[in-house]
């Protein structure tokens, strides 16, 4: 059974200093996008965005995730419409950074094709604001050496909730 979340996955390789980030062009609706689905069964968010990994660009090994404080929703309905039943109409998307050992992907049967680009271009790109957002986040952690301090950032994010 699908779980009612999406994930949302930006692989990236650090090359000579300068940080990449693979963009997807989808098979069904053309336009560029990072490595996204649902949970399965029981799982969570982070075992989701590994098994996205495995299945979109058939990476197989154990790479390092880092949980992004970017949070959106997304109507329900845009992902398979209202499965959850009619009180559950929006579903939270979780963001996780995955650091690639090299630009070497193999693409699932999702994609067309992939890029490897920076932050800057990747924004000018990708279609949805919440794609824009996480790798700005995730950007500005690894330029900045910002990794610590996510689960405060969503600690205060929760608060609000």
């Amino acid at each position: 059974m699908r779980a009612p979340f999406q994930v949302l996955i930006l692989p990236f390789v650090k090359k000579g200093g300068v940080y990449y980030y693979a963009i997807f062009k989808r098979k069904d609706l053309n336009i560029w996008q990072f490595i996204a689905g649902g949970g399965e069964g029981d799982e969570t968010p982070i075992e989701a965005a590994k098994r996205e990994v495995r299945e979109e660009i058939l990476f197989d090994k154990n790479p390092r995730f880092i949980r992004l404080a970017s949070l959106t929703t997304i109507p329900a309905e845009n992902i398979h419409g209202l499965i959850w039943g009619k009180e559950i109409i929006m579903i939270p998307e979780f963001a996780f950074g995955v650091e690639l050992p090299s630009k070497k992907i193999k693409l699932g049967n999702e994609h067309t094709k992939y890029l490897w680009v920076n932050c800057k271009e990747a924004i000018k790109k990708l279609k949805y604001d919440s794609n824009k957002s996480a790798i700005w986040e995730l950007d500005y952690r690894l330029k900045n050496k910002k990794i610590g301090g996510i689960e405060k950032n969503i600690r205060t994010i929760k608060k609000f909730l």
